[in-house]
C-alpha cells in the first residue's frame, strides 16, 4: 500500500542488520513509501503484470533454486529482465551465496542488494510491520498519552486543565508515559492507534511553577515507555454545573481519530477529585468491558430493568414482574 510518508532504506539497513552487497548510492537516499513488500518467483518466471517496482524484493530458497536449476545462460537472462524493471532494493534472505551476475544485473540496472541471515518468512513479516509502523498515516494531538495497567490512555483537554501533573501522579503510582504536550498517532492497522512522542521532546514534562523536568531522569527508566497502543480516550474539562455528566455509563461514548472510532470518556475535574485515581479505575474498567463484563448493565439486570426486561407497550416502561 503506497502512503503519503517515506522512509530512508537506510533505517531498514540499520533495523534489520542487513548485509550491503551492492547499493549504487548512499541508502539514506534511498526512499521507501510502500508497506508491502514482495517475492519475485513470477517475475524471474518471466510475468511481469501488475508488477509494482516501489515493493521491497525479498529473494529465498525458492526464487535461487530455481535460478540454480536452470542453465546459467537462462537464469542470467531472466535476472537482468527482473533487474531491468528497477525494483527499490532487493533482500536476498537466509545468508545464501549469489552467483558474480547477481551484482553484475545490479551495478548495470543501480539496484540496491542486501542480504540477511533471517529466513524469508521472517524477514517478509518483521519488514511488513516495521514498514506499517514508520509509513502509517499520522497527526499529532495536543495532549498526553499515558500506560496505565496496560491500558494506552489518552489524556485530552484545554491547557491547564491538569493532564501534566496527573501524568506525574500517574508515573509516582507505578505507570508509564508515553508523551506530554504532543502526542504522535499513527494508524497502524485498520484496529488500532499507536501513540508515541516526537523524538526531541521525548520524556520531557512541563509543569507550570516548576518548568521543565525529564521524567526519566527523575523517576527511572522504568517511568517511560516509547510507544503505546490507544484503547481509551479521556477528555479532561472543568466542571460545569449546567452541564449533566453520565452517571451510569450505559451509553458507549467514541472520539474520531484517524478514521477509527475510539471508546471515550468525559472526566469534569474540581477541587477535592482525585483525577490519578479515577484515571486506574477507568482504565480497569475499560479493561473489564473488553473482557465483556459491564458494570452497568450488572447492576440494571439485578435491579430488573435490563434490556431483557418486559416493557408496557402503551407507557413504554419496564413492567414490575412483582
Amino acid at each position: 500500500m503506497k502512503t503519503d510518508f517515506t522512509i530512508p532504506f537506510a533505517n531498514v539497513v540499520k533495523e534489520f542488520s542487513l548485509e550491503t552487497i551492492y547499493t549504487p548510492e548512499d541508502p539514506e537516499n534511498i526512499l521507501i513509501d510502500t508497506t508491502d513488500t514482495n517475492r519475485p518467483g513470477l517475475l524471474l518466471a518471466g510475468y511481469f503484470e501488475h508488477f509494482d517496482n516501489k515493493r521491497i524484493q525479498i529473494m529465498g530458497i525458492t526464487e535461487i533454486s530455481y535460478l540454480d536449476n536452470l542453465d546459467k545462460k537462462t537464469a542470467k537472462k531472466r535476472l537482468f529482465d527482473f533487474f531491468a524493471k528497477k525494483p527499490v532494493a532487493v533482500i536476498i534472505s537466509r545468508g545464501l551465496q549469489i552467483d558474480d551476475y547477481f551484482i553484475e544485473a545490479a551495478k548495470e540496472y543501480k539496484i540496491p542488494l542486501f542480504r540477511t541471515a533471517e529466513t524469508t518468512s521472517n524477514i517478509s513479516s518483521s519488514l511488513i510491520a516495521f514498514l506499517n509502523i514508520h509509513l502509517a498515516p499520522r497527526i499529532t494531538r495536543h495532549g498526553v498519552l499515558v500506560e496505565v495497567y496496560g491500558e494506552g490512555i489518552l489524556l485530552l483537554g484545554e491547557s491547564g486543565v491538569g493532564k501534566s501533573e496527573t501524568a506525574i501522579e500517574l508515573v509516582k503510582r507505578g505507570h508509564r508515559l508515553i508523551a506530554d504536550d504532543a502526542v504522535e498517532i499513527r494508524r497502524v492497522s485498520n484496529k488500532s492507534l499507536v501513540g508515541t512522542a516526537p523524538e526531541n521532546i521525548r520524556h520531557f514534562i512541563e509543569l507550570r511553577g516548576i518548568g521543565i523536568i525529564n521524567a526519566s531522569r527523575i523517576f527511572g527508566i522504568g517511568a517511560v515507555k516509547l510507544t503505546e497502543k490507544i484503547d481509551l480516550v479521556i477528555n479532561i474539562e472543568q466542571w460545569d454545573t449546567s452541564k449533566v455528566y453520565d452517571r451510569m455509563g450505559i451509553d458507549e461514548q467514541t472520539t474520531e481519530i484517524l478514521g477509527l472510532d475510539i471508546p471515550a470518556i468525559t472526566i469534569p475535574v474540581k477541587p477535592g477529585r482525585n483525577l490519578a485515581v479515577i484515571i486506574e479505575v477507568a482504565a480497569m474498567n475499560s479493561r473489564q468491558k473488553k473482557l465483556g463484563y459491564n458494570a452497568a448493565e450488572d447492576l440494571l439486570n439485578r435491579l430488573g430493568m435490563g434490556e431483557d426486561k418486559p416493557v408496557d407497550d402503551k407507557n413504554e416502561t419496564p413492567i414490575d414482574p412483582f
